[in-house]
């Protein structure tokens, strides 16, 4: 079935009530947390493939995106970049539908178009796009998640910090988001998880903050507890504290993060959702410049990549 560059496989699957969960590469995706949580997922699921465009160089630039070259038998296989769909059945009332999205190149409003008019024609009732942004938090906390239903603060889920306010945001943006606004405009639930994570360590692959998202679905779609255990993240973790410990300098920088993190969980605010980057405090700001912050995250990313 073809739905204008779009091709879903056929026969189609007849999905139950579907609930689609996105991640977005590479805005709002720090630390790969929305990609390494849909694989996760889909490994669990053991999802099936769905769909993807027949022609994804008409809105990706490949020197961007490059393709993968592999060997599968002895035999070269390349895998070109594009916006996948896969699915899994479930027990529940409502299947899954999982969408790897990459930001386009060209041809922005066509590929918000297809994708929106693929999701109708499939009968999506929810869209929750996950992932991740940079924050002055420290690796030493629990991790924070901020979430939205419908635009609105969610309320009520474990794992999701509450807010008394909400600070609108206004700035640079990504044209995806239009996928959530043609959705919510056709009574589609749109709901965002986005988790916080330590902007000073910038993993390539952070499973910590994989694993944080991982709990709160499992709260929303009642998931195995130990599909959110992350040893490997765990160890990536530990590995920064035991550097931290034999650098004084790294650890007075995390403990300035602890006041801030500590102090703003009495009156936590929902930062904005849009930037990959949350601006730090003043005094973080200054007390980074002072230390050479550029050296503090090469040094611990290092060490922490060994994991």
């Amino acid at each position: 079935m073809k739905i204008n560059d779009y091709i879903l496989e056929e026969p189609l699957p007849e999905l139950r009530n579907p609930h689609v969960i996105a991640s977005l590469r590479p805005w709002v995706d720090a630390g790969s947390v929305g990609s390494l949580t849909l694989d996760k997922l889909e490994r669990h699921f053991d999802a099936q493939d769905l769909g993807k465009f027949e022609n994804p160089g008409r809105y990706f630039d490949f020197t961007r995106y490059r393709p993968v070259v592999f060997y599968i038998d002895g035999n070269r296989e390349t895998t070109i970049p594009n916006t996948y769909l896969r699915y899994a059945k479930s027990e529940g009332d409502f299947d899954y539908i999982f969408l790897h999205m990459l930001e386009p190149h060209s041809m922005a409003e066509e590929y918000i178009d297809t994708i929106s008019e693929v999701l109708k024609q499939l009968g999506v009732k929810r869209f929750t796009r996950v992932g991740g942004m940079y924050d002055a938090v420290p690796h030493t906390r629990p991790l924070l998640v901020m979430g939205t239903h419908d635009g609105e603060p969610m309320t009520g889920v474990p794992g999701i910090m509450q807010s008394a306010r909400r600070r609108p945001y206004q700035g640079p943006t990504s044209i995806m988001n239009l996928v959530g606004d043609k959705l919510s405009a056709q009574d589609i639930e749109n709901m965002m998880l986005m988790v916080r994570l330590p902007q000073y360590l910038q993993l390539e692959e952070d499973f910590t903050g994989c694993s944080h998202l991982i709990k709160v679905l499992s709260s929303l779609y009642n998931l195995p507890d130990e599909l959110s255990v992350s040893r490997r993240g765990r160890r990536q973790y530990q590995r920064v504290t035991n550097e931290m410990d034999q650098n004084p300098g790294v650890k007075a920088l995390v403990e300035k993060l602890e006041s801030e993190y500590d102090a703003r969980l009495e009156n936590i605010t929902i930062e904005p959702e849009e930037s990959e980057y949350t601006e730090l405090s003043p005094s973080i700001e200054q007390f980074l410049k002072d230390l050479g912050s550029n050296n503090i995250t090469d040094y611990i990313t290092m060490w922490a990549g060994r994991a």
